[in-house]
């Protein structure tokens, strides 16, 4: 789904905002069709109930700012060698297979359905993150022919380093998708 399309538009805004728009149709339908008509024109406005259903579905599990600050606080106190275990983990979990890399410019290699991703990871303390490490990053996606690059930072990105990793397709994970990345793991380790 294209990124600007009216319906990627719509999950990430609020869910009521879709259901208002399904109501539309709906009251649209009901003042402007012949009565055997109505329901045929109420239907049109079905797609935005069910990305209705999907926004609330995604906000309501979320996890609150509270939580996610929390958990943003415990990661940035790991040393690497816990941080590194916890983001391993989080990706064994989600049924990637993952390979430790000893190469500069990435820390992992992610396989998964036939796909490779190449993840760095190591500045993710960094306050703000430069073009530098990105570079590095789609230097060694090329060397190791990988389909794809994360970036985790939970720092701020220059705006040299977003609009390189846009060019190059890679994919950032910012603090709150961390977050929710390593919420389950940290949880379990808490538990243990």
């Amino acid at each position: 789904m294209a990124e600007k399309s009216l319906f990627a538009v719509l999950l990430r805004s609020p869910w009521w905002i879709s259901f208002a728009l399904a109501g539309g149709f709906a009251l649209a339908s009901k003042a402007l069709l012949p009565p055997d008509y109505v329901v045929f024109g109420a239907i049109g406005g079905f797609p935005f109930a069910v990305i209705g259903v999907i926004a609330a579905w995604r906000q309501f599990s979320a996890p609150s700012t509270a939580h996610v600050e929390a958990t943003l606080a415990q990661i940035a106190a790991m040393p690497w060698r816990d941080f590194s275990a916890a983001v391993e983990q989080a990706f064994v979990r989600d049924g990637y297979e993952v390979q430790r890399l000893n190469t500069g410019g990435a820390d992992f290699l992610l396989r998964k359905a036939g796909q490779t991703t190449l993840l760095a990871c190591k500045r993710w303390k960094a306050a703000r993150l430069g073009i530098e490490a990105l570079e590095e990053l789609q230097a060694a996606r090329l060397a190791q022919q990988a389909d794809s690059a994360l970036c985790i930072t939970m720092g701020e990105l220059s705006d040299k380093a977003r609009q390189f990793a846009a060019q190059q397709q890679i994919r950032l994970i910012g603090a709150t998708e961390l977050a929710q990345l390593l919420r389950p793991v940290l949880a379990q380790r808490a538990k243990t």
